[in-house]
């Protein structure tokens, strides 16, 4: 196969960066890009060397130029997105979250695989060096672990908008939208991956009522923060998100012969082992210090998830398994976050589409 070419749904910022790590990739370029408005399609598609350029989605899917589409669009649209691109024969790599619940993600993947077709959420964070430095440390130096923290919180100047009355696409449940879809995800991701999927998921979220919505309108709550335990039979793993405020610390993975320490969830850095000395005074921390774990991260992270699929769509070596892991852990991230979503209630139309 030679090189994938790719084009884009959505042009948002992320859209843009994906463009910008497409470009530094090997083996795929982007031929194309799509958007409602035929010349906001053309305008950032040239700007990224793209030649074709739609507003039809069926056309899209159609188009014998492109072979796979990055769905940067917002996560209401990115299974109908998805589905209708495997139709068309169309790889798909869907932007986090992959879709709204577990429910809609089990249908994508499944069309997927019946039509041959690799389809993966585009999850940076699970697919750079530094995070599996991270899975390594945890599964071989830590011993038995019973503790997790993951934290991820950035306030976001839309907050004020959302508050002074203004309608938002990203706090918009009709669009599957709110802080936990945003930026708990980012949390809940390498949680599963590390642990799987847990037993219990208890959780406390601070929600608000969207501007203009009828008292009886289902889809009025939406999330801004939140706080959930995942329970498994030999740990706890805490999880803590939001878009009111800045999260100044990091993330932890504890075990009975190590702590693991890292800064940026959404993309793991500044690693450091802490391996405690016997002997000390209960309440007190040993006096060892934190050993610093060398390790890297390419400046646009998004190459490394475009390699992972890349590698997927050329059927090299163990890329297909891999792809499969990272399906298992979108499904059961989803579930956490359907359970997350529920316990808050905040519902999205696709909770109570027919099954």
């Amino acid at each position: 196969m030679g090189t994938i070419r790719f084009a884009t749904i959505g042009t948002s910022g992320i859209c843009e960066q994906f463009c910008g790590a497409l470009a530094e990739a090997e083996g795929a370029e982007l031929v194309a890009s799509y958007s409602r408005d035929l010349a906001r399609a053309r305008e950032f598609g040239e700007r990224f060397g793209a030649t074709e350029f739609f507003d039809d989605l069926a056309a899209l899917a159609a188009s014998d130029a492109v072979d796979a589409v990055y769905v940067a669009s917002p996560n209401g649209a990115h299974a109908v997105q998805a589905l209708a691109m495997v139709a068309g024969a169309k790889h798909v790599l869907v932007e986090k979250a992959f879709a709204s619940n577990e429910r809609e993600a089990r249908l994508v993947f499944d069309a997927a695989r019946e039509a041959g077709l690799v389809a993966m959420e585009a999850t940076r964070s699970l697919h750079v060096p530094s995070f599996a430095e991270v899975e390594r440390i945890v599964s071989g130096e830590l011993g038995q672990v019973r503790k997790a923290t993951m934290r991820f919180s950035k306030v976001t100047s839309r907050m004020a908008r959302l508050l002074a009355g203004e309608r938002l696409n990203i706090f918009d449940p009709r669009l599957a939208g709110g802080a936990l879809m945003d930026i708990g995800v980012y949390c809940v991701e390498p949680a599963v991956a590390l642990f799987g999927r847990p037993e219990r998921v208890s959780s406390i979220s601070v929600t608000t009522e969207v501007p203009g919505c009828a008292e009886d309108d289902p889809y009025r709550t939406i999330d801004l923060a939140g706080e959930a335990l995942l329970g498994y039979p030999d740990k706890v793993v805490s999880l803590s998100y939001g878009k009111t405020s800045d999260d100044c610390l990091g993330s932890q993975v504890e075990g009975e012969r190590g702590t693991l320490v890292w800064d940026a969830i959404s993309c793991p850095v500044n690693l450091h082992l802490h391996e405690p000395e016997g002997g000390g005074q209960v309440f007190r921390m040993g006096a060892s210090e934190l050993r610093p774990v060398s390790t890297s991260v390419p400046e646009r992270d998004m190459v490394c998830e475009i390699a992972d699929f890349v590698a997927a769509v050329r059927g090299e070596g163990g890329a297909l398994d891999r792809v499969r892991r990272y399906e298992a852990v979108t499904l059961d991230s989803l579930f956490v976050m359907d359970q997350i979503r529920a316990q808050a209630g905040v519902r999205f139309p696709a909770d109570d589409a027919l099954r």
